[in-house]
């Protein structure tokens, strides 16, 4: 919205100041600020609404220290999150941007399913909530949008870069030695855009995987797989998050440094001379992923406010599979899924956790009779409650375990 018109004004009228707006940097700060005010300002207005209403927290006794005094406490927060982040890219983002227009539509998809299983544990009075195979088959919906779009919308490319040196000089030094220094002032861009299933793989020399290398070199067999990796992607990092929201803070905490990874290696993969510079995939149009991800990571650290020990609000699965479809969409959008085992490492703990319990106990019961379990409680953070772990040191050090791995996952740019 504001995007559009400060450019009309610079434009037509040259009004100072308006040419801001068209920076990138400018709009994401912009977009962080209003995030956080939004979370901080009508937060507790939120939790009054819900209060009021008795939209709390259904809690089952699983003998945890500190469980049944959570009991009652507003869920649902989720609402606040998308809130803060839709309204802040409606304001300064780029709308005609696809991959703008991806996260808004996975955003909503994600929020809405979420809100769908919260509604049905509060006022259906059922706490399972929504039945796991329409959450499946929510999540790989939008899997099936998202790599469809990635495969067939136009905007969609990668274009290939070459630096070309253009001034040449030579410098004599302290020694008396000349010596020949090239200096790169242009870089020179090809107008083709390449419709490619090309993704990022760290540690690899190229840093590069083209998946129609694993079938042969078939294309429509090629995008086939791209879609079948995108649903698996976005399900399988949906419900790791909402797996790691267990614990107050836990999920925000271990969240906003992911997101803040994934806006730099956006920003990276779409300006075209830190593109050229790392010897990564020039992405047109993707730096604008860097205002959507200063709105989530400003919505995240807001909603923390409220959220850290003790909650006053708990944002529910419409929060926790808003954030996970987030993550594995944007991963999707900047060709970075491949690194979401590194920098989800918190997500792919819990839910490895939960599968080798369950698979432990069901193994253990039909060879002894009984089920054994390897952990004390699924998933891991419940372990540690159980050892007698106080939350808060547990957060912390999850969201600390957090911070190295997004800064490994930065890492692997340069190391390969």
């Amino acid at each position: 919205m504001f995007y559009s018109l400060f450019k009309y004004l610079d434009r037509v009228y040259d009004l100072p100041g308006t040419g801001m707006f068209q920076y990138i940097s400018f709009r994401a700060a912009i977009a962080v600020i209003l995030a956080l005010l939004i979370t901080i300002i009508f937060g507790r207005g939120v939790i009054r609404a819900l209060q009021r209403h008795q939209i709390g927290e259904q809690i089952r006794d699983l003998g945890l220290q500190g469980q049944l005094e959570k009991r009652g406490t507003p869920t649902m927060g989720g609402v606040l999150i998308l809130l803060a982040v839709t309204v802040p890219i409606l304001l300064v983002g780029k709308l005609d941007n696809v991959y703008v227009q991806l996260m808004l539509v996975s955003t909503l998809w994600c929020g809405a399913l979420g809100f769908l299983d919260d509604y049905i544990k509060v006022f259906r009075h059922n706490k399972e909530g929504l039945k796991g195979r329409f959450k499946i088959v929510g999540q790989v919906g939008l899997g099936l949008i998202v790599g469809t779009v990635m495969c067939f919308s136009p905007d969609i490319v990668v274009r290939e870069h070459v630096s070309a040196p253009v001034r040449q000089e030579v410098n004599e030094s302290a020694t008396g030695e000349r010596q020949l220094i090239t200096s790169t002032q242009q870089i020179s861009v090809d107008n083709i855009g390449e419709k490619t299933t090309k993704t990022t793989i760290p540690f690899v020399k190229n840093n590069e995987l083209d998946y129609s290398w694993l079938v042969g070199g078939n294309k429509t067999l090629s995008w086939i797989l791209y879609v079948i990796v995108a649903i698996f992607i976005v399900t399988a990092v949906s419900n790791g998050a909402n797996l790691t929201d267990g614990l107050d803070g836990l999920l925000t905490g271990v969240s906003a440094p992911i997101i803040a990874v994934l806006g730099a290696l956006a920003y990276l993969s779409g300006h075209i001379v830190y593109a050229d510079y790392l010897n990564i995939m020039y992405i047109p149009d993707s730096g604008e992923l860097v205002v959507f991800a200063a709105a989530m990571v400003g919505a995240l650290i807001g909603f923390l406010w409220y959220n850290s020990f003790p909650a006053q609000i708990f944002m529910g699965d419409t929060g926790s599979l808003a954030i996970g479809g987030i993550i594995a969409v944007f991963a999707l959008c900047i060709r970075k899924e491949l690194l979401l085992p590194i920098m989800c490492g918190v997500f792919l703990a819990e839910s490895v956790s939960v599968m080798v319990q369950v698979g432990y106990f069901k193994y253990t019961k039909r060879k002894y009779g009984e089920g054994r379990r390897l952990l004390l409680m699924s998933p891991l953070h419940h372990h540690y409650q159980k050892k007698g772990m106080f939350e808060t040191k547990i957060v912390t050090r999850f969201t600390i375990i957090s911070l190295l791995l997004a800064a490994i996952s930065l890492v692997t740019l340069k190391i390969r």
